[in-house]
């Protein structure tokens, strides 16, 4: 073979080549602690992305130095040692939000905990996102009903606001959240569905399993997503948890849908964030937090919402759960929570204690949006029922003293303990608004002051029953939401004094 046709063979072989050039900007592992990875080399890394090990181990840069930067471990970092290298992806850290995702029970990565196969197909929605502007909002004026009468009642939760569960342990905060789930079950006329998300943050995985167990016994889990940063998990699953759960719910806000998140609860999701930002070296501020703890809890809350109709008019509803230390709201996360919240629903050891379940403090809990998101029926009657409980708190001193009362006080603190009795609810039996309106109704027109007090529940549950079966036209009313005009608080007056001959 001559010289000439032998490098032009060559020449052919190096042209057929396909070289695909492409930028890896590649790092090196310096130091591994206690989860927490400094990696030297990664000059073109940004705040917030996702790097990938060699061991295909993932991991979230969250702090830049000159000469280094700190990525936290998503897995377990046992299998990462010095030297190794690791790359940036490009991309911030993500999920991948679908229909499919409905009924599962995931980790923030998405992978499933309930042992059935989840594919990863989706669209890519980033864990970190700006909140929609003021002029993509609109004003909110639809109830998400919790079906727990002292709440629907007097500190009402719309669609697209945030209202914060907040109380000491073992008050019953989470109790009530699960509570809202399982009466998203019965949908109203005129109101779309309500996707609910459950993020547990923190908790030990037996109690994620019994609220998981409780929400598959109610038929409620067909409707629900549980997104679990667990107490055993890595504390940087515990950081990303929430954001994942606003993340899928954005998802569905987006295409016009109506979603719940509940993130239980928040304090472990401060601790988390503590705990990682102390590791990494960054100052510490009060309490030992570090400087920017309320702008991780604000650009989270930020993003509940209701769209305008432009936006396809979805809403994102934010409950989050806040856990006090001796009832003390005074606390640096309370605080922090309660200026970024649209309210808060106060529950009160002593009156848990006391047998008042659930033991909401209706003096000091408020709903911003209050009357907006109520139907025109409850509105009319839940003004009276928080004047008659505040004179009844007021009066409830004077009869510690035992001096004789006159006639009006006593027929009041009469009134408010029948009031304080027909509040109380047991756990998972959530009431129909139409419900609620009929027996506060007949508290607040004294139709119940005759009635005692240890009567009050069996009187009420017996009354709903014959008003929804026998009085038929009246329930219908009522379920309409429409104001009660003189003839309607009249004929639903009758309905009851002819119940109360028979009982």
């Amino acid at each position: 073979m001559r010289p000439e046709e032998f490098i032009k063979q060559i020449e052919e072989k190096l042209f057929a080549v396909a070289l695909k050039p492409e930028m890896i900007n590649q790092g090196t592992v310096e130091t591994v602690a206690d989860g927490i990875i400094k990696a030297t080399g990664l000059s073109e890394a940004g705040f917030g992305e996702e790097v990938s090990f060699d061991n295909g181990t993932r991991g979230l840069i969250l702090n830049l130095d000159e000469d280094f930067v700190s990525i936290i471990m998503l897995s377990e970092s046992e299998s990462i040692h010095r030297g190794m290298k690791v790359r940036t992806t490009g991309r911030v850290l993500g999920v991948m939000a679908s229909e499919q995702l409905i009924g599962r029970v995931i980790d923030p990565l998405q992978n499933p905990l309930d042992g059935k196969e989840l594919s990863s197909t989706g669209t890519l929605y980033p864990l970190e996102k700006i909140a929609p502007g003021i002029i993509e909002r609109r004003s909110v004026d639809r109830p998400v009903k919790t079906g727990i009468t002292a709440i629907d009642a007097m500190t009402p939760i719309g669609r697209g606001q945030r209202e914060l569960i907040i109380g000491d342990r073992n008050t019953g905060k989470t109790a009530i959240a699960v509570d809202t789930i399982i009466n998203q079950k019965k949908r109203d006329l005129g109101l779309k569905r309500v996707i609910c998300i459950y993020c547990a943050i923190g908790q030990k995985r037996s109690t994620i399993a019994r609220i998981v167990a409780k929400l598959k016994e109610e038929g409620a889990l067909e409707y629900t997503i549980v997104v679990a940063g667990s107490a055993s998990d890595p504390v940087a699953m515990q950081y990303i948890a929430p954001f994942a759960a606003c993340a899928i719910g954005e998802y569905f806000m987006d295409k016009g849908e109506d979603v719940l998140v509940v993130y239980d609860d928040l304090t472990k999701h401060a601790w988390a964030y503590r705990q990682m930002s102390l590791l990494i070296r960054r100052p510490a501020g009060r309490e030992a937090y570090p400087g920017d703890i309320f702008y991780l809890h604000s650009r989270l809350l930020e993003r509940a919402s209701r769209l305008s109709d432009e936006r396809g008019g979805g809403t994102l509803t934010a409950l989050p759960i806040i856990e006090t230390q001796a009832n003390d709201v005074s606390a640096y996360i309370p605080t922090n929570v309660i200026s970024i919240t649209d309210g808060q629903i106060y529950l009160e050891s002593d009156l848990f204690n006391a047998g008042i379940r659930p033991a909401i403090n209706v003096g000091l809990s408020v709903s911003r949006v209050g009357g907006a998101a109520q139907s025109k029926s409850m509105k009319q009657i839940a003004g009276p029922l928080r004047l008659e409980l505040a004179q009844f708190r007021e009066l409830q001193a004077f009869t510690q003293f035992g001096s004789d009362l006159d006639e009006a006080t006593t027929k009041k603190i009469e009134r408010g303990k029948r009031l304080m009795e027909l509040l109380k609810q047991p756990q998972y039996q959530p009431l129909t608004e139409v419900a609620q309106v009929i027996s506060i109704f007949a508290a607040t027109y004294g139709l119940l002051d005759d009635v005692p007090v240890e009567k009050i529940r069996d009187f009420e549950e017996k009354l709903i029953e014959f008003i929804t079966l026998h009085k038929k036209e009246i329930a219908d009313r009522l379920y309409s939401g429409a104001k009660m005009d003189e003839t309607a608080i009249a004929s639903l007056k009758q309905a009851i004094e002819e119940f109360k001959k028979g009982y």
